[in-house]
């Protein structure tokens, strides 16, 4: 690490005292989010710090590798999507251990990845709650974006789909169902596919 670096990690860190919120950080604990160091801050608050700095991969690597809640949120926010290579993505989804880090890891960043639909087809076929969890969250923004998925992307998430729907859990069941929805939205001829599969969306 570069002491640019090591500069701006320990003036974010610092920062998070101005932020704290004991209540929040409770909740949470309570709910089972449970990290090394939750500050409790609320997501408004770390979006206009992260407005505060440039994209830079060297600071979202350092970030990420603190285990405190805003570290990592923060590392999504602030790393250039271009630069994530396929291979670190799939570090930093093993590293979660969260559905609050996958979900806001997935908004900020995994979405505009060069290879996110790959991503997303290749997480929702796992046994992994987390990682299908960011999966179904990937398609969801790619879809509410308007991109159409091809013939084997449809298949491959009308069976991923089916399975889930059956065996997984349930905040796994939440994220397949919305990205359904946002399938439908796509056009009559997807939602006609999507309520023959799929009798919950009927």
């Amino acid at each position: 690490m570069n002491e640019k670096t090591k500069e701006l990690l320990k003036q974010i860190k610092q920062s998070f005292r101005l932020l704290m919120n004991g209540e929040i950080a409770r909740s949470m604990r309570e709910k089972g989010l449970d990290y090394h160091l939750n500050w409790g801050a609320s997501l408004p608050h770390l979006q206009e710090m992260a407005q505060e700095y440039d994209k830079d991969y060297d600071l979202a690597i350092a970030l990420w590798k603190e285990d405190i809640r805003e570290c990592k949120i923060l590392a999504s926010m602030l790393m250039p999507p271009e630069k994530m290579e396929r291979e670190l993505a799939d570090i930093w989804m093993e590293q979660t251990h969260s559905q609050e880090i996958a979900e806001l890891t997935t908004k900020y960043l995994y979405q505009f990845l060069d290879d996110a639909p790959e991503i997303a087809y290749e997480w929702i076929a796992t046994e992994e709650p987390l990682k299908q969890l960011a999966g179904y969250h990937i398609l969801s923004f790619i879809f509410k974006s308007g991109r159409e998925p091809n013939e084997r992307g449809i298949n491959e998430l009308i069976d991923q789909v089916q399975v889930v729907m059956e065996e997984g859990n349930l905040g796994v069941k939440h994220a397949a169902m919305n990205c359904m929805i946002h399938f439908c939205e796509l056009g009559e001829d997807y939602r006609r596919v999507a309520v023959t599969a799929i009798p919950a969306l009927r």
